[in-house]
């Protein structure tokens, strides 16, 4: 029998929610399982659900109730939620089958933004975008294929955090093109979002296409970050109004010191048509092309015609459009290569829900103009609102694949510099959670991947603000801590170009102290061109914390402290740099050692 359509709803954001009394009696239990000590790290916080993917007991419908299903268990990223201490709340409206960007193709009604009831609230995650925004949650989950974890963000003002693909499971979420589908995170402020991939990313043992990332990408944004931003001609897709704001935009990111580069996007917006107008559409058919083809009443017949329209595409003309992916992709990787990240405008404008209706491919077509290629290509890209005077405007920055933790960070940092004029963008205040405070990046930026990777601690001309801090730049090095050494290290100033000091643990009698530095992460290979590349007498050994841990730290040979300055009273390089005067010490506490067995000195 066919399902007729469901009757429209005064309020189409939510297709299920839960009690009030239920989500508020669930908040509590995981606030107070975290007081007693559970590791909890979303204990207190509550989350939606876009309905094209499964919690356990509720129907999934992606937008369309004849294709409903009831599943026995949770999707691996609701799991993964629910057992980080968040609370489930509802499933949100869609543009059904995930076919759309503009949040009105379904039969629960048409979702308009965020206190503006003209303007449509952008798809296909409409609903979880709009609930965030509206303050009915703290965080959502969404899907974004073409762009529909960026767009809603944009037209409802708050951040919308796309993933590299493969990075995080897509077990039980229903497919729209297997190969490019990412579960994307809605929230107010990048490093929430950042902080919920934290829980989501990594493979489950059951998605054949998630992976884990690449040891060798960097793992933080430098200080002075190059974007690449598109020239004028590729920019004549925005309206006026979206045109002027994002120039704008670029204006006050190179005023807080972001150095901004012309790139040629031409072919990523070329490959960017793939999506729905090749061959590639077949992969959507056959994710539900069967449903879709028993032309139910409750089908849409926007999504219908695209769908549908992937039924007969050609084994040969599916191999020439990989071909130009391919193409596209070596573009790509080229033009990313020599910046951070690529800045461009979220989408072209905010259309109303009229001119929607009046011309529903071709508006929805203009939308997808900066976002249709990003999975094409395998790259990563959080949203975030513009710097805009009049209405809602959003912008994103894009990166290769698994730089997600860099765009993290340089999202965040356009986000605080475009957040007073983004149209009530929230701050970013950083995560709610203690431990993930304690081990974000410098923009205050939680690590996604917290557990891997190298751990270096540095102690002088490698310290932020010292000559030789870009070295970890360039490696992919992401500030932790600012830490102390164990209470029984003393410090030297070594006459090397340009000025180092040197760490040496102090023997009995001698006398020693804390001294300050700063930690960081960098991937294994990294370090070990750090290792090929330091000069004589450098090296890498241990050092002692004053926390008990032991990193990897720089060292020199023992001939390197001869008619060596003793700096330990000055505890910190940096203070002793800016010092005028050197300290007096007793000569018996605080001579140079030319002892030959104390052949491991600290950098």
């Amino acid at each position: 029998m066919l399902t007729p359509p469901p009757p429209p709803r005064s309020n189409p954001t939510w297709i299920h929610r839960r009690p009030d009394a239920l989500v508020t009696t669930s908040v509590a239990d995981s606030l107070e399982r975290s007081r007693r000590g559970e590791r909890l790290p979303l204990a207190g916080l509550t989350f939606a659900v876009k309905d094209n993917i499964d919690v356990a007991g509720v129907p999934t419908t992606a937008g369309c109730p004849s294709f409903a299903t009831v599943p026995t268990r949770n999707a691996t990223v609701v799991q993964r939620l629910l057992d980080a201490g968040a609370t489930f709340v509802g499933k949100t409206n869609m543009d059904q089958f995930a076919t759309g960007l503009v949040g009105t193709r379904s039969p629960y009604g048409a979702v308009h933004a965020s206190g503006m009831p003209e303007h449509v609230a952008g798809g296909s995650s409409s609903g979880s975008a709009v609930v965030v925004a509206d303050g009915e949650v703290d965080l959502a989950l969404g899907t974004d294929t073409a762009g529909s974890g960026r767009v809603p963000a944009a037209f409802n003002g708050v951040v919308g955090l796309k993933p590299s693909p493969g990075l995080v499971p897509t077990t039980g979420v229903v497919p729209a093109c297997a190969d490019f589908d990412c579960v994307s995170v809605f929230a107010r402020t990048v490093s929430a979002a950042t902080l919920v991939l934290a829980v989501i990313a990594g493979p489950d043992g059951v998605d054949p296409r998630c992976r884990t990332r690449r040891e060798d990408i960097p793992l933080g944004a430098p200080a002075r970050p190059v974007l690449g931003v598109p020239d004028e001609q590729h920019l004549r897709a925005l309206s006026p109004a979206y045109r002027e704001a994002f120039a704008h935009t670029i204006d006050r990111l190179e005023a807080s010191g972001v150095e901004t580069t012309v790139v040629d996007i031409a072919p990523l917006l070329d490959v960017a048509r793939l999506l729905y107008d090749s061959a590639l559409v077949a992969e959507r058919y056959s994710a539900v092309g069967d449903a879709v083809s028993r032309r139910s009443p409750d089908i849409d017949p926007t999504v219908a015609e695209i769908i549908l329209g992937g039924r007969d595409a050609g084994a040969v003309e599916f191999v020439g459009d990989l071909e130009c992916l391919a193409h596209a992709g070596s573009h790509a990787t080229r033009m990313l290569a020599g910046i951070d990240g690529l800045l461009l405008p979220t989408t072209t404008e905010h259309p109303t829900l009229a001119e929607v209706a009046a011309e529903p491919l071709e508006v929805n077509r203009r939308l997808g103009t900066f976002t249709n290629f990003c999975n094409l290509l395998g790259m990563c890209g959080v949203a975030v609102p513009g710097a805009s005077t009049t209405g809602r405007f959003g912008v994103m920055v894009l990166a290769e694949q698994d730089h997600d933790q860099v765009i993290a960070d340089l999202a965040a940092r356009i986000h605080a510099t475009t957040s007073d004029e983004a149209g009530g963008a929230l701050d970013e205040s950083g995560p709610r959670d203690p431990e993930a405070s304690a081990r974000s990046g410098a923009a205050g930026v939680p690590e996604i991947w917290p557990d891997d990777d190298c751990r270096l601690a540095v102690f002088g001309a490698h310290l932020r603000g010292q000559p030789l801090h870009h070295q970890l730049e360039t490696l992919g090095a992401r500030w932790t801590a600012d830490i102390r050494t164990s209470p029984d290290y003393r410090l030297f100033s070594l006459r090397t170009e340009p000025p180092k000091p040197g760490l040496v643990p102090a023997r009995p009698g001698e006398g020693g102290g804390s001294i300050h530095g700063e930690l960081y992460r960098l991937p294994h290979s990294a370090l070990g061109r750090l290792l090929a590349t330091l000069p004589a007498p450098m090296s890498l050994t241990s050092v002692t914390l004053e926390n008990g841990d032991t990193v990897v730290g720089f060292g020199c040979t023992a001939d390197a402290l001869p008619g060596a300055e003793n700096i330990t009273d000055w505890a910190d390089w940096r203070s002793y740099r800016r010092g005028t005067t050197s300290v007096v010490t007793p000569a018996a506490a605080h001579s140079p050692s030319t002892d030959p067995r104390e052949d491991s000195v600290r950098c």
